[in-house]
Protein backbone atom coordinates (compact mmCIF):
# COMPACT_ATOMS: atom_id res chain seq x y z
CA UNK A 1 0.00 0.00 0.00
CA UNK A 2 1.44 3.65 -0.65
CA UNK A 3 3.03 5.14 2.45
CA UNK A 4 0.98 8.53 3.71
CA UNK A 5 -1.67 8.21 1.20
CA UNK A 6 -4.04 10.47 3.25
CA UNK A 7 -1.56 13.24 4.23
CA UNK A 8 -0.97 13.57 0.21
CA UNK A 9 -4.58 13.76 -0.49
CA UNK A 10 -5.24 16.41 1.77
CA UNK A 11 -1.90 18.26 0.96
CA UNK A 12 -2.80 17.71 -2.89
CA UNK A 13 -2.29 21.42 -4.63
CA UNK A 14 -5.47 22.78 -6.50
CA UNK A 15 -4.97 22.87 -9.65
CA UNK A 16 -7.01 25.35 -12.12
CA UNK A 17 -7.85 26.17 -15.71
CA UNK A 18 -9.06 29.20 -17.37
CA UNK A 19 -12.55 28.81 -16.63
CA UNK A 20 -12.11 28.93 -13.05
CA UNK A 21 -10.79 32.63 -12.58
CA UNK A 22 -11.79 35.54 -14.02
CA UNK A 23 -9.63 39.06 -13.81
CA UNK A 24 -11.61 41.65 -12.12
CA UNK A 25 -11.54 45.24 -13.44
CA UNK A 26 -9.03 47.50 -11.83
CA UNK A 27 -9.27 51.53 -12.07
CA UNK A 28 -8.62 52.55 -15.41
CA UNK A 29 -7.05 55.67 -17.79
CA UNK A 30 -5.93 53.01 -20.75
CA UNK A 31 -8.30 53.12 -23.80
CA UNK A 32 -7.59 49.82 -25.50
CA UNK A 33 -6.36 51.62 -28.85
CA UNK A 34 -3.51 52.76 -26.56
CA UNK A 35 -2.40 49.40 -25.77
CA UNK A 36 0.77 48.07 -26.39
CA UNK A 37 1.23 44.38 -26.95
CA UNK A 38 4.50 44.24 -27.85
CA UNK A 39 6.60 41.49 -26.39
CA UNK A 40 9.79 38.71 -25.77
CA UNK A 41 9.25 35.63 -27.35
CA UNK A 42 12.51 34.33 -26.27
CA UNK A 43 15.22 36.33 -24.73
CA UNK A 44 16.70 37.59 -28.02
CA UNK A 45 13.56 37.76 -30.04
CA UNK A 46 10.84 40.44 -30.12
CA UNK A 47 7.58 40.39 -31.28
CA UNK A 48 4.82 42.84 -31.67
CA UNK A 49 1.96 41.00 -30.87
CA UNK A 50 1.93 37.95 -28.36
CA UNK A 51 0.53 35.54 -30.65
CA UNK A 52 2.06 32.18 -32.20
CA UNK A 53 0.79 29.35 -33.92
CA UNK A 54 1.27 25.90 -32.89
CA UNK A 55 3.54 23.05 -34.12
CA UNK A 56 0.86 21.30 -35.61
CA UNK A 57 0.91 19.31 -38.82
CA UNK A 58 -3.04 20.79 -39.25
CA UNK A 59 -2.12 24.21 -37.92
CA UNK A 60 1.47 25.52 -38.93
CA UNK A 61 3.11 25.17 -42.37
CA UNK A 62 4.51 27.80 -45.10
CA UNK A 63 1.41 29.91 -45.87
CA UNK A 64 0.45 30.24 -41.53
CA UNK A 65 3.94 30.77 -40.61
CA UNK A 66 4.24 33.58 -43.15
CA UNK A 67 0.83 34.95 -42.27
CA UNK A 68 1.31 35.10 -38.66
CA UNK A 69 4.52 36.47 -38.99
CA UNK A 70 3.23 39.58 -41.12
CA UNK A 71 0.69 40.22 -38.72
CA UNK A 72 3.48 40.49 -35.83
CA UNK A 73 3.85 37.02 -34.18
CA UNK A 74 5.17 34.03 -35.12
CA UNK A 75 4.53 30.58 -36.93
CA UNK A 76 6.37 27.02 -35.53
CA UNK A 77 7.07 24.43 -38.46
CA UNK A 78 5.33 20.80 -36.87
CA UNK A 79 8.23 18.33 -37.68
CA UNK A 80 5.88 15.13 -38.52
CA UNK A 81 7.39 15.08 -41.82
CA UNK A 82 11.15 14.27 -42.84
CA UNK A 83 13.82 17.07 -41.88
CA UNK A 84 14.06 18.18 -45.53
CA UNK A 85 11.51 18.68 -45.88
CA UNK A 86 10.59 20.63 -42.74
CA UNK A 87 13.73 22.98 -43.58
CA UNK A 88 12.56 23.82 -47.25
CA UNK A 89 9.45 24.98 -45.41
CA UNK A 90 11.21 26.73 -43.47
CA UNK A 91 13.70 28.48 -46.32
CA UNK A 92 10.34 29.10 -48.25
CA UNK A 93 9.05 31.17 -45.57
CA UNK A 94 11.95 33.11 -45.04
CA UNK A 95 12.11 33.95 -48.90
CA UNK A 96 8.64 34.88 -48.66
CA UNK A 97 10.02 38.39 -47.58
CA UNK A 98 13.06 40.36 -47.30
CA UNK A 99 14.95 43.24 -48.39
CA UNK A 100 17.70 41.85 -50.09
CA UNK A 101 16.88 37.46 -50.55
CA UNK A 102 20.15 36.00 -49.83
CA UNK A 103 19.35 32.57 -50.50
CA UNK A 104 18.09 33.14 -53.87
CA UNK A 105 16.93 30.53 -56.49
CA UNK A 106 19.42 31.10 -59.53
CA UNK A 107 19.61 28.78 -62.71
CA UNK A 108 22.91 28.74 -65.22
CA UNK A 109 23.07 29.47 -68.94
CA UNK A 110 23.33 25.93 -70.21
CA UNK A 111 20.02 24.64 -68.58
CA UNK A 112 16.87 23.35 -70.12
CA UNK A 113 14.07 26.23 -70.39
CA UNK A 114 11.79 23.44 -68.95
CA UNK A 115 14.55 22.94 -65.70
CA UNK A 116 13.69 26.50 -64.87
CA UNK A 117 9.99 26.89 -65.42
CA UNK A 118 9.74 23.89 -62.83
CA UNK A 119 11.88 25.59 -60.62
CA UNK A 120 9.71 28.76 -60.57
CA UNK A 121 6.68 26.27 -60.02
CA UNK A 122 8.34 24.54 -57.27
CA UNK A 123 9.52 27.81 -55.45
CA UNK A 124 6.41 29.67 -56.30
CA UNK A 125 8.28 32.54 -57.45
CA UNK A 126 8.13 34.72 -61.17
CA UNK A 127 11.86 35.14 -61.81
CA UNK A 128 15.62 33.18 -62.04
CA UNK A 129 18.76 35.48 -61.93
CA UNK A 130 20.55 33.59 -64.98
CA UNK A 131 24.52 32.66 -63.81
CA UNK A 132 27.55 31.66 -65.57
CA UNK A 133 30.18 31.06 -63.14
CA UNK A 134 28.78 32.71 -60.34
CA UNK A 135 28.76 35.67 -62.28
CA UNK A 136 25.11 37.63 -63.18
CA UNK A 137 24.61 37.37 -66.44
CA UNK A 138 20.83 37.66 -67.22
CA UNK A 139 17.75 37.22 -65.63
CA UNK A 140 15.05 35.16 -66.17
CA UNK A 141 11.25 36.27 -65.76
CA UNK A 142 7.86 34.47 -66.81
CA UNK A 143 7.70 36.87 -69.74
CA UNK A 144 10.87 35.96 -71.10
CA UNK A 145 9.33 32.26 -71.02
CA UNK A 146 5.66 32.88 -72.06
CA UNK A 147 4.96 31.12 -74.87
CA UNK A 148 8.79 29.56 -76.01
CA UNK A 149 9.93 26.64 -76.63
CA UNK A 150 10.47 24.99 -73.81
CA UNK A 151 13.24 22.57 -75.06
CA UNK A 152 15.47 26.26 -75.65
CA UNK A 153 18.02 26.80 -73.35
CA UNK A 154 18.12 29.69 -71.00
CA UNK A 155 20.29 31.63 -72.59
CA UNK A 156 18.35 31.70 -75.71
CA UNK A 157 15.12 33.74 -73.98
CA UNK A 158 16.79 35.56 -70.82
CA UNK A 159 16.97 39.01 -70.69
CA UNK A 160 20.70 40.07 -70.85
CA UNK A 161 20.49 44.05 -70.14
CA UNK A 162 20.07 43.25 -66.36
CA UNK A 163 19.44 46.55 -63.87
CA UNK A 164 22.00 45.73 -61.31
CA UNK A 165 22.77 48.03 -57.32
CA UNK A 166 25.64 47.28 -55.22
CA UNK A 167 25.95 45.57 -51.79
CA UNK A 168 25.63 49.16 -50.28
CA UNK A 169 22.10 49.70 -51.21
CA UNK A 170 19.11 50.92 -48.86
CA UNK A 171 15.88 50.61 -49.64
CA UNK A 172 15.32 54.36 -50.86
CA UNK A 173 18.09 53.78 -53.23
CA UNK A 174 16.88 50.53 -54.52
CA UNK A 175 12.97 52.21 -54.92
CA UNK A 176 14.73 54.88 -56.89
CA UNK A 177 16.50 52.59 -59.31
CA UNK A 178 13.32 50.05 -59.68
CA UNK A 179 11.17 53.04 -60.57
CA UNK A 180 13.78 54.77 -62.62
CA UNK A 181 14.16 51.73 -64.82
CA UNK A 182 10.60 50.57 -64.42
CA UNK A 183 11.88 46.77 -63.37
CA UNK A 184 10.44 44.91 -60.37
CA UNK A 185 13.23 42.60 -59.89
CA UNK A 186 16.93 44.48 -58.48
CA UNK A 187 20.03 41.59 -58.24
CA UNK A 188 22.59 42.88 -56.05
CA UNK A 189 25.86 42.49 -57.24
CA UNK A 190 29.65 42.90 -56.12
CA UNK A 191 32.33 44.57 -58.58
CA UNK A 192 33.29 41.23 -60.08
CA UNK A 193 29.62 40.67 -61.01
CA UNK A 194 28.88 37.74 -58.67
CA UNK A 195 25.48 37.74 -57.45
CA UNK A 196 25.07 37.88 -53.60
CA UNK A 197 21.27 38.63 -53.40
CA UNK A 198 18.00 40.05 -55.25
CA UNK A 199 16.02 42.76 -54.13
CA UNK A 200 12.03 42.42 -55.36
CA UNK A 201 9.25 45.12 -55.42
CA UNK A 202 6.96 42.72 -53.75
CA UNK A 203 9.02 42.56 -50.54
CA UNK A 204 9.23 46.47 -50.80
CA UNK A 205 5.25 46.85 -50.78
CA UNK A 206 4.73 44.14 -48.38
CA UNK A 207 7.19 46.04 -45.80
CA UNK A 208 5.09 48.97 -46.28
CA UNK A 209 1.72 47.14 -45.95
CA UNK A 210 2.76 45.08 -42.84
CA UNK A 211 4.31 47.31 -40.56
CA UNK A 212 4.02 45.10 -37.36
CA UNK A 213 5.63 42.27 -39.37
CA UNK A 214 8.08 40.22 -36.98
CA UNK A 215 11.27 40.10 -38.89
CA UNK A 216 14.91 39.14 -38.60
CA UNK A 217 18.22 41.52 -39.18
CA UNK A 218 18.00 40.94 -42.61
CA UNK A 219 14.23 42.17 -43.28
CA UNK A 220 13.19 38.48 -43.77
CA UNK A 221 10.23 37.02 -41.69
CA UNK A 222 10.87 35.00 -38.33
CA UNK A 223 10.04 31.86 -38.45
CA UNK A 224 10.99 28.61 -35.82
CA UNK A 225 10.52 25.04 -35.75
CA UNK A 226 9.74 22.35 -33.92
CA UNK A 227 11.95 19.25 -32.88
CA UNK A 228 12.59 16.31 -30.32
CA UNK A 229 14.91 17.34 -28.17
CA UNK A 230 16.58 13.60 -29.10
CA UNK A 231 16.70 14.58 -32.65
CA UNK A 232 20.18 16.43 -32.79
CA UNK A 233 20.13 15.75 -36.79
CA UNK A 234 17.25 17.64 -37.29
CA UNK A 235 18.07 20.29 -35.02
CA UNK A 236 21.40 21.31 -36.49
CA UNK A 237 20.08 21.09 -40.16
CA UNK A 238 17.40 23.97 -39.13
CA UNK A 239 19.20 25.56 -36.96
CA UNK A 240 20.68 28.13 -39.79
CA UNK A 241 17.81 28.53 -40.91
CA UNK A 242 15.42 29.39 -38.48
CA UNK A 243 15.01 32.39 -35.77
CA UNK A 244 14.09 29.54 -32.69
CA UNK A 245 14.02 26.02 -32.41
CA UNK A 246 10.89 24.79 -29.76
CA UNK A 247 11.09 21.26 -28.54
CA UNK A 248 7.78 19.83 -28.71
CA UNK A 249 7.21 16.52 -26.63
CA UNK A 250 4.15 16.22 -24.16
CA UNK A 251 6.23 16.01 -21.17
CA UNK A 252 9.72 17.55 -21.43
CA UNK A 253 10.78 16.92 -17.42
CA UNK A 254 12.01 13.43 -18.03
CA UNK A 255 15.97 12.74 -17.15
CA UNK A 256 16.50 12.13 -20.95
CA UNK A 257 14.92 14.79 -22.88
CA UNK A 258 16.67 16.77 -19.69
CA UNK A 259 20.49 15.77 -20.75
CA UNK A 260 19.62 15.53 -24.84
CA UNK A 261 18.64 19.22 -24.39
CA UNK A 262 21.89 20.06 -22.48
CA UNK A 263 23.61 18.69 -25.09
CA UNK A 264 21.72 19.67 -28.00
CA UNK A 265 22.34 23.94 -26.60
CA UNK A 266 25.66 24.01 -27.21
CA UNK A 267 25.36 22.34 -30.65
CA UNK A 268 23.12 24.93 -32.00
CA UNK A 269 23.01 28.85 -31.89
CA UNK A 270 19.58 29.94 -32.42
CA UNK A 271 17.15 29.96 -29.37
CA UNK A 272 16.21 26.89 -27.79
CA UNK A 273 12.83 26.67 -26.16
CA UNK A 274 12.30 23.96 -23.79
CA UNK A 275 8.93 22.19 -23.27
CA UNK A 276 6.35 21.56 -22.55
CA UNK A 277 6.49 21.41 -19.01
CA UNK A 278 3.91 22.38 -15.83
CA UNK A 279 5.34 22.25 -12.24
CA UNK A 280 7.80 23.94 -10.22
CA UNK A 281 9.93 21.17 -9.50
CA UNK A 282 10.30 20.83 -13.23
CA UNK A 283 11.08 24.44 -14.22
CA UNK A 284 13.78 24.02 -11.27
CA UNK A 285 15.32 20.91 -13.02
CA UNK A 286 15.42 22.27 -16.28
CA UNK A 287 16.85 25.67 -15.42
CA UNK A 288 19.37 24.55 -13.51
CA UNK A 289 20.83 21.75 -15.23
CA UNK A 290 20.34 23.28 -18.93
CA UNK A 291 22.29 26.34 -20.53
CA UNK A 292 21.20 29.13 -22.58
CA UNK A 293 16.90 28.22 -22.12
CA UNK A 294 16.14 31.14 -23.92
CA UNK A 295 11.98 29.99 -23.54
CA UNK A 296 10.08 27.76 -21.86
CA UNK A 297 6.43 26.25 -23.16
CA UNK A 298 3.79 25.81 -20.15
CA UNK A 299 0.61 23.65 -20.50
CA UNK A 300 0.48 19.83 -20.50
CA UNK A 301 -2.72 18.29 -21.08
CA UNK A 302 -4.84 21.44 -21.90
CA UNK A 303 -5.40 21.18 -25.51
CA UNK A 304 -8.86 21.13 -27.17
CA UNK A 305 -7.85 18.04 -28.95
CA UNK A 306 -6.20 16.68 -26.09
CA UNK A 307 -6.74 13.60 -23.99
CA UNK A 308 -3.78 13.09 -21.85
CA UNK A 309 -5.39 14.40 -18.55
CA UNK A 310 -8.29 12.26 -19.30
CA UNK A 311 -6.51 9.34 -20.37
CA UNK A 312 -3.85 9.05 -17.92
CA UNK A 313 -5.33 11.44 -15.71
CA UNK A 314 -1.64 13.63 -15.46
CA UNK A 315 -1.52 17.20 -16.91
CA UNK A 316 -1.11 20.39 -15.94
CA UNK A 317 -3.33 23.17 -17.23
CA UNK A 318 -1.74 26.24 -19.07
CA UNK A 319 -2.87 28.84 -16.22
CA UNK A 320 -1.96 26.54 -13.49
CA UNK A 321 1.75 25.85 -15.22
CA UNK A 322 2.35 29.50 -16.13
CA UNK A 323 2.29 30.60 -12.59
CA UNK A 324 4.35 27.61 -11.29
CA UNK A 325 6.96 28.30 -13.42
CA UNK A 326 6.50 32.04 -13.52
CA UNK A 327 6.49 31.85 -9.66
CA UNK A 328 9.71 29.59 -9.69
CA UNK A 329 11.61 32.23 -12.70
CA UNK A 330 11.41 34.85 -9.92
CA UNK A 331 12.74 33.00 -7.15
CA UNK A 332 15.89 32.21 -9.09
CA UNK A 333 16.02 35.82 -10.15
CA UNK A 334 15.26 34.76 -14.10
CA UNK A 335 13.62 36.41 -17.10
CA UNK A 336 12.91 33.64 -19.47
CA UNK A 337 9.65 34.50 -21.27
CA UNK A 338 6.96 31.89 -20.51
CA UNK A 339 5.03 30.31 -23.88
CA UNK A 340 1.41 29.77 -22.73
CA UNK A 341 -0.22 26.60 -24.16
CA UNK A 342 -3.13 24.73 -24.72
CA UNK A 343 -6.71 25.43 -23.92
CA UNK A 344 -6.57 28.99 -25.23
CA UNK A 345 -10.00 29.64 -26.88
CA UNK A 346 -10.68 33.26 -26.62
CA UNK A 347 -8.65 36.67 -25.62
CA UNK A 348 -9.88 36.79 -22.47
CA UNK A 349 -7.77 33.14 -21.98
CA UNK A 350 -4.97 34.65 -23.71
CA UNK A 351 -5.35 37.86 -21.41
CA UNK A 352 -5.57 35.02 -18.33
CA UNK A 353 -2.48 32.99 -19.27
CA UNK A 354 -0.38 36.93 -19.33
CA UNK A 355 -1.58 37.95 -16.05
CA UNK A 356 -0.56 35.12 -15.00
CA UNK A 357 3.31 35.80 -16.33
CA UNK A 358 3.07 34.41 -19.76
CA UNK A 359 5.08 36.48 -22.25
CA UNK A 360 3.37 34.74 -25.07
CA UNK A 361 0.29 32.45 -25.91
CA UNK A 362 0.44 29.25 -28.36
CA UNK A 363 -2.81 28.47 -29.97
CA UNK A 364 -3.62 26.06 -32.38
CA UNK A 365 -7.88 25.61 -32.11
CA UNK A 366 -7.76 29.44 -32.94
CA UNK A 367 -6.20 28.99 -35.96
CA UNK A 368 -6.54 25.58 -37.59
CA UNK A 369 -10.17 26.74 -38.96
CA UNK A 370 -7.96 29.79 -41.13
CA UNK A 371 -7.45 29.78 -44.74
CA UNK A 372 -3.56 29.20 -44.22
CA UNK A 373 -3.83 26.40 -42.19
CA UNK A 374 -2.87 22.84 -44.03
CA UNK A 375 -6.30 20.94 -45.63
CA UNK A 376 -9.02 21.74 -47.73
CA UNK A 377 -12.32 22.99 -46.72
CA UNK A 378 -15.38 20.30 -45.52
CA UNK A 379 -18.86 21.12 -46.52
CA UNK A 380 -21.04 19.58 -43.96
CA UNK A 381 -24.84 20.49 -43.65
CA UNK A 382 -24.19 23.43 -45.39
CA UNK A 383 -21.50 25.04 -43.48
CA UNK A 384 -17.75 25.00 -43.75
CA UNK A 385 -15.25 23.24 -41.71
CA UNK A 386 -11.28 22.12 -41.65
CA UNK A 387 -9.35 19.10 -40.48
CA UNK A 388 -7.88 19.57 -37.32
CA UNK A 389 -6.06 16.66 -34.77
CA UNK A 390 -3.82 16.12 -31.98
CA UNK A 391 -0.42 15.58 -33.02
CA UNK A 392 -0.88 12.40 -30.00
CA UNK A 393 -3.84 11.58 -32.17
CA UNK A 394 -3.86 7.69 -34.00
CA UNK A 395 -3.75 9.52 -37.57
CA UNK A 396 -0.85 11.57 -36.17
CA UNK A 397 0.64 8.88 -34.80
CA UNK A 398 0.79 6.74 -38.00
CA UNK A 399 3.60 9.31 -39.24
CA UNK A 400 6.86 7.50 -37.82
CA UNK A 401 7.82 11.80 -37.28
CA UNK A 402 5.09 12.23 -34.46
CA UNK A 403 5.83 9.26 -32.48
CA UNK A 404 8.36 10.17 -30.15
CA UNK A 405 6.27 13.41 -29.09
CA UNK A 406 4.37 10.90 -26.67
CA UNK A 407 6.86 8.33 -26.13
CA UNK A 408 8.46 5.75 -28.10
CA UNK A 409 6.07 3.73 -30.53
CA UNK A 410 5.41 1.21 -27.72
CA UNK A 411 3.45 3.13 -25.61
CA UNK A 412 0.57 1.96 -28.15
CA UNK A 413 -2.08 4.93 -26.65
CA UNK A 414 -3.98 7.93 -28.68
CA UNK A 415 -3.53 10.87 -26.67
CA UNK A 416 -4.70 13.05 -28.99
CA UNK A 417 -8.49 13.10 -31.10
CA UNK A 418 -9.09 14.19 -34.81
CA UNK A 419 -12.20 16.36 -36.24
CA UNK A 420 -13.01 19.49 -37.59
CA UNK A 421 -13.43 22.87 -36.97
CA UNK A 422 -15.68 25.99 -37.85
CA UNK A 423 -13.89 27.90 -40.71
CA UNK A 424 -12.92 31.00 -39.91
CA UNK A 425 -11.39 32.82 -42.69
CA UNK A 426 -7.81 34.38 -43.21
CA UNK A 427 -5.32 34.87 -40.32
CA UNK A 428 -5.46 38.23 -40.79
CA UNK A 429 -8.89 38.86 -39.57
CA UNK A 430 -9.33 36.47 -36.87
CA UNK A 431 -5.72 38.34 -35.67
CA UNK A 432 -7.46 41.36 -35.98
CA UNK A 433 -10.50 40.57 -34.23
CA UNK A 434 -8.47 38.46 -31.45
CA UNK A 435 -5.95 41.57 -30.50
CA UNK A 436 -8.91 43.64 -30.45
CA UNK A 437 -10.52 41.52 -27.43
CA UNK A 438 -7.02 41.46 -25.84
CA UNK A 439 -6.42 45.21 -25.79
CA UNK A 440 -10.32 45.46 -24.19
CA UNK A 441 -9.12 42.83 -21.64
CA UNK A 442 -6.16 44.42 -20.66
CA UNK A 443 -7.91 48.43 -20.78
CA UNK A 444 -10.41 46.68 -17.77
CA UNK A 445 -7.63 45.76 -15.83
CA UNK A 446 -5.59 49.65 -16.29
CA UNK A 447 -2.66 47.82 -18.04
CA UNK A 448 -1.34 49.49 -20.70
CA UNK A 449 1.17 46.44 -21.98
CA UNK A 450 2.29 43.00 -20.86
CA UNK A 451 4.80 43.92 -18.00
CA UNK A 452 1.46 46.51 -16.80
CA UNK A 453 -0.77 43.29 -16.69
CA UNK A 454 1.60 41.30 -14.81
CA UNK A 455 1.74 44.17 -11.77
CA UNK A 456 -2.05 45.48 -11.82
CA UNK A 457 -4.26 42.25 -12.73
CA UNK A 458 -6.86 40.83 -10.00
CA UNK A 459 -7.78 37.56 -10.14
CA UNK A 460 -11.24 36.02 -9.21
CA UNK A 461 -12.08 32.54 -8.10
CA UNK A 462 -15.65 31.37 -10.59
CA UNK A 463 -17.99 28.49 -9.44
CA UNK A 464 -19.25 26.65 -11.71
CA UNK A 465 -22.59 27.99 -11.68
CA UNK A 466 -20.67 31.54 -12.35
CA UNK A 467 -18.98 30.03 -15.25
CA UNK A 468 -22.73 29.51 -16.45
CA UNK A 469 -23.66 32.82 -15.96
CA UNK A 470 -20.50 34.65 -17.48
CA UNK A 471 -21.58 32.89 -20.73
CA UNK A 472 -24.80 33.96 -22.70
CA UNK A 473 -27.55 32.28 -20.88
CA UNK A 474 -31.76 32.36 -20.75
CA UNK A 475 -31.47 33.14 -24.61
CA UNK A 476 -32.02 31.09 -28.11
CA UNK A 477 -29.24 32.24 -29.99
CA UNK A 478 -29.73 32.14 -33.78
CA UNK A 479 -28.40 28.30 -35.48
CA UNK A 480 -28.98 26.82 -32.15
Amino acid sequence: MPTNFYKRLVGAKEVYTFRDFILLPGKSDIEPGSVTLSTNFTTNLKLKLPIVSSPMDTVTEADMAISIARQGGIGIIHRNMAIDDQVEIVKRVKRAESFIIRDVITVETHEKLKAAMDLMKEHHISGLPVLQKGRLVGILTKRDVTFADQRSIVSKVMTRDVVTAGPDVNISGAMKIMHKHRVEKLPVVKKDGHLIGLITIKDIYSREKYSLASRDEEGRLMVGASISPTDLERAKALDNHVDVIISDVAHFHNENLIKASKKLVKQISADYVIGSIGTREATEDCVTRIDNVSGIRAGVGSGSICITSEVTRSGAPTLFAVSEISDTLQKYGLKIPIIGDGGIRSPGDAALAIAAGASTVMMGNVFAGCSESPGSLIKIGGKHYKPYRGMGSDAAREKMFARDRYGQPSKGIAEGVEGVVPYRGDVQAVVTEFVAGLRASFGYSGAANIKDLWSKAAFGAVSSAGSDELRPHDIILPGE
